[in-house]
């Protein structure tokens, strides 16, 4: 079983920001590709950013420039920093870890109001 342990969400004001990590296996994690959904209540989970193994990313329309998702293999842990939050991004966040199957982590909760 591949525990994904995720730290770092909260309430913030609009405009705010945060930074939330997802620590991995040190065994597997180099070869993993890694990203975050997330999923507001009533709505389905949608994928927010991505990495590959070799560092490519991807994000989705309503994060572009907003979030910024990376990863630091020495630490096996991958980021999502997340600025200029607005109250639609407020959601369950979760990170995942793909290789042949994917694993995820518990969820950790953001908030943005004022």
């Amino acid at each position: 079983q591949v525990q994904l342990v995720e730290s770092g969400g909260g309430l913030v004001q609009p405009g705010g920001s945060l930074r939330l990590s997802c620590a991995a296996p040190g065994s597997i994690f180099r070869i993993s590709a890694l990203g975050w959904y997330r999923q507001a209540p009533g709505k389905e989970r949608e994928l927010v950013a991505s990495i590959t193994s070799g560092g490519s990313t991807n994000y989705a329309e309503s994060v572009k420039g907003r979030f910024t998702i990376s990863r630091d293999n020495a630490r096996n842990t991958v980021y999502l920093q997340m600025n200029s939050l607005k109250p639609e991004d407020t959601a369950v966040y979760y990170c995942y870890l793909m290789l042949a199957v994917i694993y995820w982590g518990q969820g950790t909760q953001v908030t943005v109001s004022s």
